[in-house]
């Protein structure tokens, strides 16, 4: 392959449509702006769910319930199987956790998930626990820190 032989490939570029040039082009004249009226003008046009007057459909749905949604707490989860590269007795903390790469950004906290099992003593401080996650830790002789 050389660079003078390469093409894009077909239906990737189409040419671009020139508006108002003419008989023939089908877009001549008002250049696909119809006759007049709102559209037609320069900066025309209507705001995105604008109903010409009619109440527009956000505003005929009624609205119920609470969400909490924006200030809901998100956890970095994080599972047992995941703590078995650290050494025993080793002190896991969430900043170690960052800086080994395990987490890739902390949220609201970091939670100990249950899943896979754990082979080490170790001392786990987060900030929350499964009951599993925590039950298994102190099994093998761990602590489970809440921070």
């Amino acid at each position: 392959m050389k660079l003078h032989t390469m093409k894009p490939n077909a239906g990737a570029t189409t040419v671009a449509k020139r508006v108002g040039r003419g008989p023939g082009s089908g877009t001549g004249k008002t250049s696909g702006h119809g006759h007049k009226g709102q559209n037609a003008r320069s900066g025309g046009g209507v705001r995105l769910g604008f109903e010409g007057g009619q109440t527009p459909l956000f505003r005929r749905i009624g609205k119920r319930g609470f969400t909490n949604a924006r200030f809901k707490t998100e956890y970095a989860v994080i599972n047992l199987s995941d703590l078995n590269k650290f050494e025993n007795d080793a002190v896991i903390t969430p900043e170690l956790l960052k800086e080994m790469g395990i987490l890739k950004n902390q949220l609201d906290g970091v939670k100990v998930l249950g899943k896979g099992t754990l082979e080490k003593k170790l001392v786990v401080k987060a900030h929350k626990f499964s009951a599993k996650a925590k039950e298994q830790i102190e099994a093998l002789g761990g602590k489970a820190e809440v921070i």
